[in-house]
């Protein structure tokens, strides 16, 4: 093998064990435990002078050894877990239906849980798209849906959530900036909160689906800037506030000069001169887009 690669790890399919029903294991259990009490009385002597029989009570004993073993056997799986077979090391299959069951007792039987489980990270400082560094944290739902890859894939399924879920959380924050683009329309994990989620959960399910993970879905739940351009970054969002409401402002003041200039020809109410629409479009523009209202003056007018 050449340097640098790794062997792709095998992924063994998960299928469906097959088991007895508990209460057939238990008659054998009853079965062999009636047996050997029953050898045990029988090897026992009747008479004082009698000898008991060693085959007898060795018999009797071995039988109660193997019932003892074979409760081993019996197991019960609830709603929503799982039960991994492993004999010997190898995996024989899993049971996800939930009742009382009986199998080899000398195979290990791995509890899994199949329940809907929640992951939050915590807040990480990462640099956007644009280099501004910001907190983001996240919420993960998923759950096991392959048992055989969940135990025999990865070392700790739980943990392998939480470190690929963190690198997802990363990687994400650092192809999108924190607030809309320059370019109109670029989305930003602010503003685009529905294609954000679904990109995380698309790179967590292709991250996770070795382990046997689905991801039910995966949202931010924390983001802001980090502390020491928190204000600067305030400031910068409220100028642009403040220009796009004066931007607004300008347009219609503009429409609404255009309108009364055009009421005023139509209707032939004044006749005026260029100079004299140039001063009441200056006029009628510092009036609707003063802060403050207007004042009217009088003109002086000579004796």
């Amino acid at each position: 093998m050449e340097a640098g690669r790794h062997e792709p790890v095998t992924a063994i399919p998960e299928r469906i064990a097959r088991a007895l029903p508990g209460w057939l294991g238990l008659v054998l259990v009853l079965a062999l435990l009636g047996l050997s009490v029953w050898l045990f009385v029988v090897g026992l002597p009747t008479d004082v002078w009698d000898d008991p029989s060693p085959f007898l009570l060795v018999t009797s004993a071995v039988l109660f050894v193997a019932a003892l073993i074979f409760c081993n056997g019996l197991f019960i799986v609830q709603p929503n877990q799982a039960r991994v077979l492993i004999l010997f090391g190898r995996y024989m299959g899993t049971v996800k239906s939930d009742g009382w069951y009986f199998v080899n007792p000398l195979a290990a039987k791995k509890p899994l849980s199949l329940r809907v489980r929640n992951f939050t990270s915590p807040q990480l400082k990462v640099n956007d798209a644009n280099g501004n560094p910001i907190e983001i944290a996240a919420v993960v739902v998923w759950r096991v849906v392959d048992t055989a890859r969940a135990i025999f894939s990865v070392e700790d399924y739980n943990a392998f959530v939480e470190v690929q879920s963190e690198t997802a959380i990363r990687h994400l924050a650092s192809q999108y900036p924190y607030d809309d683009g320059q370019n109109e329309g670029e989305p930003s994990l602010r503003g685009s909160a529905e294609e954000v989620a679904h990109a995380l959960q698309k790179e967590l399910q292709e991250r996770l689906e070795m382990a046997g993970i689905a991801v039910i879905e995966a949202r931010i739940s924390h983001l802001a800037y980090s502390p020491e351009i928190a204000g600067a970054m305030l400031q910068r969002q409220q100028a642009a506030a403040i220009i796009a409401a004066r931007q607004k402002i300008v347009e219609g003041a503009v429409s609404m000069v255009e309108m009364a200039l055009d009421m005023l020809d139509q209707q032939r109410t004044v006749e005026l001169t260029p100079e004299r629409k140039a001063d009441l479009v200056a006029n009628l523009l510092v009036v609707l887009t003063s802060d403050r209202a207007a004042q009217p003056t009088l003109p002086l007018v000579g004796k």
